[in-house]
């Protein structure tokens, strides 16, 4: 029992790095840098379409793990991470919080997740002006270590955020960032109506956003 065991994890292994393998590949064709970056970056996506399977400690822990060694102003660390996992006590109502549009995908998720950051520092309880950049810095090390290693990991905010605040608890001097929904990638399923969603997106060219000196209106 134990070899079987032994030999269907080593195929679901094979499974998801050739998986990870192809999804990279139809990244590397669809996007393309116009300066040299780090192919993490370039093949981070969000897709929607999860198979439903959940997710082992280690591999949930890890995404937390990564979002923990991002840099924050004074080192506050501000972000707050709240997740259910499926079938969990917990699960259905995170999953109320979504928007219909949003839960019609994230049913297949293995985990929600709620962001949050604290609104002031630490060591003197003054505002911190850049907790919510700060909590999105984290976010993005989750979202790249999450997809390096072949999962779905959207971040959303078609949720309640009122519903969010109240019945997770979370006091005044917290602000309510995100929901993001964590899996494994899955194959077709119900999501016609979120086919064009889910394409492969662009980016706008650096003129548009980058400039020297002064702000230019591009609008």
């Amino acid at each position: 029992m134990l070899i079987q065991k032994k030999i269907v994890k080593r195929i679901s292994l094979v499974v998801l790095l050739f998986a990870v393998g192809a999804h990279k590949e139809v990244l590397s064709v669809k996007r393309k840098a116009d300066h040299k970056i780090l192919n993490t970056i370039l093949e981070r996506w969000s897709p929607r379409t999860m198979s439903g399977e959940s997710l082992s400690q280690d591999e949930l822990m890890s995404l937390f793990e990564a979002a923990r060694w991002a840099p924050s102003s004074y080192n506050n660390q501000p972000w707050r991470y709240i997740y259910a996992e499926k079938d969990s006590p917990e699960w259905q109502k995170f999953f109320n919080f979504l928007v219909s549009q949003n839960q019609e995908w994230c049913k297949k998720a293995a985990a929600l997740i709620v962001v949050i950051s604290k609104d002031t520092f630490d060591f003197n309880g003054k505002p911190s002006r850049t907790h919510s950049f700060d909590a999105g810095a984290s976010w993005e090390n989750l979202a790249i270590q999450g997809n390096a290693v072949g999962l779905v990991v959207h971040a959303m905010q078609g949720f309640d955020y009122d519903r969010v605040k109240k019945e997770l608890n979370i006091p005044d001097g917290y602000s309510v960032e995100a929901m993001i929904a964590v899996g494994k990638p899955g194959k077709g399923g119900n999501l016609e109506a979120l086919q064009e969603m889910e394409e492969i997106t662009q980016r706008k060219p650096l003129s548009e956003t980058v400039f020297k000196g002064t702000f230019i209106s591009k609008s």
